[in-house]
């Protein structure tokens, strides 16, 4: 019996490509539905350096789709379980958390986009995502952005293409359309489905980040979750290597160049 708990990992990818998931750096911005399946499936993956952006606690309406959300961790911080679980898939984890709701505003509270090898913006709120996108474009650090789960049942329609590329997702028009009055029409990926939304599953809110909610399923947005990881997994797999005096497995390793 094996007790190298990445051994199943690394008999499929070999010991370079673990490698150069241990030394990759990811910052996941939004732990709801498809941040934290995303985080999970990274880390079980072997992604070795997470940052984690969150400012909310667990409520019981997240308990249908959020890895993190159960009874027991109802009212707790985001940030806090999900750190938890992650450091109790992997104790070897570098794992940094921030309790903050990122805009133009707050944005300065993280590390330079620069230090991190991929970014993943897992947030439905529009304003918010255009710093994000905006940031990592300026600094050109590689993104990878979710588009609308909710509403979505249908698991064949989930696709990943550049965001010119994305079409029928109300959030998606929105965000190209805000994106355009800047400049931006490509030049980063999102996970999006053009799955139809029956209007009668949408309630009308009024609250701080949101005019609508609809309803929602875990396998929709765990879906969009696994998605983002394995394009950050295949990404890494396909990265150049930088040599040098460190060594894990055997393998001199630096870290990750991943393509914008």
């Amino acid at each position: 019996m094996h007790t190298d708990w990445q051994y199943r990992t690394r008999l499929l990818l070999g010991n370079t490509q673990l490698c150069k998931l241990q030394h990759t750096h990811v910052l996941i911005i939004g732990l709801g539905g498809v941040g934290s399946w995303a985080s999970e499936h990274l880390v079980r993956s072997g992604i070795g350096n997470i940052s984690l952006v969150d400012s909310d606690t667990i409520t019981e309406s997240n308990i249908n789709r959020q890895a993190i959300a159960l009874h027991s961790t109802v009212n707790r911080k985001k940030t806090d379980v999900m750190a938890e679980r992650l450091k109790d898939i992997n104790p070897d984890l570098i794992v940094n958390t921030y309790d903050i709701f990122v805009d133009d505003k707050t944005i300065s509270a993280l590390p330079s986009f620069t230090t991190f090898d991929v970014v993943l913006d897992c947030i439905d709120t529009l304003s918010p995502k255009i710093t994000h996108i905006k940031t990592c474009l300026d600094t050109q650090t590689p993104l990878i952005s979710s588009l609308g789960s909710a509403g979505k049942s249908d698991p064949s329609c989930v696709r990943i293409s550049d965001i010119s590329k994305s079409y029928n997702c109300t959030l998606g028009r929105m965000l190209r359309k805000r994106l355009h009055k800047i400049g931006i029409y490509e030049g980063f990926s999102v996970v999006f489905s053009p799955e139809e939304i029956d209007k009668s599953k949408v309630i009308q809110e009024h609250g701080k980040n949101k005019r609508s909610n609809a309803g929602s399923i875990s396998i929709i947005p765990a879906l969009f979750g696994t998605l983002m990881a394995a394009e950050v997994i295949n990404r890494c797999k396909s990265a150049k290597q930088e040599i040098s005096t460190s060594k894990i497995s055997g393998i001199s390793y630096s870290g990750t160049k991943f393509e914008s």
